[in-house]
Formats: C-alpha cells, sequence, structure tokens
C-alpha cells in the first residue's frame, strides 16, 4: 500500500457574515452568509464525482457550515480536526483594515515588530505542523482514495508553502486561496507529488464584486 495515490483537498470555507468587519479569528458565532452557503454547494458540486471517503472540518462555525455540503454529496459523516482551526491572533475582535481600527493606535504596534514569526499570532511554523498533522491523518484515513479538510485561508497557504517548502513568511495580499477554493494535495504513497488548485465560487465572487461596485457607484 505504499504506492497509493490518494488526494487530500484543502477546502477553504465560504464568505462569512460579518456586518461589523472585524477580524473574527476563532470567535465563535461566526457562520457563512447567505453567498457564503451558495460557495459551500459550488465547492460541494465540484467535488461531487470525487471518490472522497473522508471529510474533516475545523471546530469553527464557519468550516462546519461549508463541510455540510460536500459530507452530504457523498454520504458520510464529517468529523472535527482541531488541528485545522484558525491560528491565534492577538487583533482578534477588532477592526483591522487599513488606516481603521487597532492598526492605528500605537498600543498595538508592539506586536507587529515580527512579520517572521510572526509577532501578532501563532508561528507559522506552528500552523504548519498542526496542518501538516491534519493532512496526514486524512490521508492516512482515505488512502487510495480522496478527503476535503475544511479549513481558513492561513492554514491552507501555510500548508501549502511548507509542502513546497517554501518561506512561511510570505505578503497576504499574494495569497491563492479564495473564499471556497479547493487546494489538492495529490500523493504517491507518503509523498506529494503535485498540487492542484481550483476556484469553484469564482462566478460567485465576481458577480458579488460587480454587484458591490455598482451599489457604490
Amino acid at each position: 500500500m505504499t504506492g497509493s495515490k490518494t488526494i487530500v483537498h484543502l477546502l477553504r470555507h465560504g464568505e462569512v457574515h460579518n456586518p461589523e468587519g472585524i477580524l473574527y479569528g476563532r470567535l465563535t458565532g461566526y457562520g457563512l452568509s447567505a453567498l457564503g452557503h451558495e460557495m459551500a454547494i459550488a465547492a460541494a458540486e465540484f467535488l461531487a464525482g470525487r471518490d472522497i471517503v473522508h471529510v474533516a472540518h475545523s471546530p469553527l462555525l464557519r468550516a462546519e457550515q461549508t463541510a455540510e455540503p460536500v459530507a452530504a454529496s457523498h454520504r458520510l459523516d464529517p468529523h472535527i480536526d482541531a488541528d485545522l482551526i484558525e491560528p491565534t491572533n492577538v487583533f482578534e475582535g477588532k477592526r483591522v483594515s487599513v488606516g481603521d481600527g487597532a492598526l492605528r493606535q500605537p498600543r498595538y504596534w508592539w506586536h507587529l515588530r515580527d512579520p517572521f514569526t510572526p509577532s501578532w499570532g501563532e508561528p507559522y511554523l506552528s500552523v504548519a505542523r498542526r496542518m501538516t498533522h491534519a493532512i496526514e491523518a486524512a490521508r492516512r484515513q482515505a488512502r487510495g482514495s480522496e478527503a476535503v479538510l475544511v479549513s481558513h485561508q492561513l492554514p491552507i497557504w501555510t500548508a501549502r508553502r511548507f509542502t513546497e517548502r517554501k518561506s512561511l513568511w510570505h505578503d497576504p495580499r499574494k495569497r491563492q486561496c479564495a473564499l471556497a477554493s479547493v487546494t489538492s494535495l495529490h500523493f504517491d504513497g507518503p509523498a506529494v507529488s503535485h498540487i492542484d488548485y481550483a476556484e469553484p465560487a469564482a462566478a460567485l465572487i465576481l458577480k458579488s464584486e460587480s454587484a458591490k461596485h455598482a451599489k457604490g457607484a
């Protein structure tokens, strides 16, 4: 079985209902918006024809809700995996847009001193290690078939960079991990042979952005 070909899909959750515009992080109660539920369905449709035998998700509500249609389409019971959770962040519960909220207050600037670890939250290496643990557990569970792990943007992107042996420090603006996107790790035995990326909800995102621009015009 050492040569078994297995695929572990890392699915980012859909859009979250967040009218306050805060960094919600690990805060409870932040579920998908109406658009987010549509995104979850789009992801489920994208994965519907796959040989998926295992579905797990972060303990957070938005990840659970994104996993539900995927699990339902394959008649599986989704599992909670704490290793898939969002990283800790000292700015959790605050507004952190550029030029807005907490980032304008000098008392918070100390937390921005080290972008490489980073100094404002869980170290990238810690995130990479727990995500690797979750991915390996899923690979073993789905050996010879496919698994879906529903997580968050930073954990998924960190896991990908770690797998590709790239620096874990990066420019957040350049992450290839859109809402409801699927990053697929193809395994040949225990080793990753290649990585695919897809955006099943791209049309929904474009439609939403166009509507927002039209409204603001």
